[in-house]
């Protein structure tokens, strides 16, 4: 079994308006020392997946199904105090925004202090010292002064590695980082992401990036699964994804994004409308209201929901199209399209 192994995820929350099926049946693996990327549009379930699998909707109205096993523990079926033990030590997050997951009120030391003791038992000069060589190692300038400073008073990428340094402080296992270069100029951006894969080999840890832009995954990520509408419509290699893609959605998102090497001829190519109702999911293929492939599909596109199936060894696709035309259309028509973009 792997490290992470997640078998058939489905998190759906009740509302007044119907169940909002926000994962439905989400299935992948990670082992130590690898990176996988989750991409996909805003909506389409990377957050309530990762924190599904930090068990922070336990307690909550989210109806949770399916197995999460991390390091041969099933954390579905476990009880919420016995996950709350595992956050931090076994596994911790690099939160979206770190200025609203940072507490105000608190120093930015006292909070890598308090969470570094709840699962050391050392005295609080011993954590101090430990909180200052975090901050030094993910790259704070005097990070014996800045350990007294509250959360407003870093920038936004000050903030971010503040945070990155909390998650690291107690060397956790598996590391998920939601969209965690989202609101920083390129410059910084490229600072966390070679800070995040130098810890990464440091501590040997298994890295989730979940990310709606694919220039992060392809500079990070082994693997790379594409959701969309709560489900997998794509998982593979980065080479898969990048180089051989097989579902229309993964063509859209490969189109819609700006190439820096090279001369731009034309503008990008968007995905026509937009993301789908998770209350009301479309019916048969999740993608097909917006799918330019539909008259493909020999009707079922429609009205029956495709599988995930392999097209090749660890390449799973979920689609109507037959493989060899799906290739075909890469090959001979997105491809050439995207490359005189």
């Amino acid at each position: 079994m792997s490290f992470l192994e997640v078998k058939d995820l489905r998190i759906h929350f009740p509302t007044d308006d119907g169940l909002v099926k926000s994962v439905d049946g989400l299935s992948f693996s990670l082992e130590r020392g690898k990176t996988l990327g989750i991409v996909g549009e805003s909506g389409s379930g990377k957050s309530v997946t990762s924190l599904g699998i930090l068990g922070l909707h336990k307690g909550g109205n989210a109806r949770i199904g399916g197995e999460i096993w991390l390091d041969g523990e099933e954390l579905v079926g476990a009880s919420a105090e016995h996950v709350r033990g595992l956050r931090g030590k076994k596994m911790a997050m690099i939160f979206q925004d770190p200025l609203s997951a940072m507490h105000p009120y608190y120093t930015v030391g006292d909070q890598i202090i308090e969470a570094y003791r709840i699962h050391h038992d050392v005295t609080k000069k011993v954590a101090r010292k430990h909180a200052i060589d975090m901050l030094a190692r993910v790259g704070i300038p005097q990070p014996d002064r800045r350990v007294d400073d509250y959360p407003h008073q870093f920038s936004g990428g000050m903030r971010q590695r503040a945070m990155i340094a909390m998650a690291l402080s107690c060397d956790p296992e598996l590391l998920i980082a939601d969209e965690p270069t989202t609101a920083l100029d390129v410059t910084v951006q490229a600072q966390i992401l070679d800070l995040m894969r130098d810890l990464q080999r440091e501590f040997n840890s298994a890295l989730i990036i979940i990310t709606h832009d694919l220039g992060v995954v392809a500079e990070l990520s082994d693997d790379i699964l594409v959701m969309y509408a709560g489900k997998c419509v794509e998982y593979g290699t980065a080479q898969d994804i990048f180089y051989r893609p097989e579902h229309p959605y993964t063509w859209g998102l490969l189109g819609s994004m700006p190439r820096l090497d090279r001369e731009p001829t034309e503008r990008l190519l968007p995905i026509k409308g937009s993301p789908p109702s998770l209350i009301n999911v479309p019916p048969g293929c999740a993608f097909h209201p917006r799918c330019p492939y539909l008259d493909r599909t020999d009707g079922k596109g429609d009205t029956v929901v495709p599988e995930l199936v392999p097209t090749e060894r660890g390449h799973l696709v979920r689609c109507h199209m037959p493989a060899e035309e799906r290739r075909s259309l890469w090959e001979n028509e997105i491809k050439p399209a995207l490359e005189t973009q």
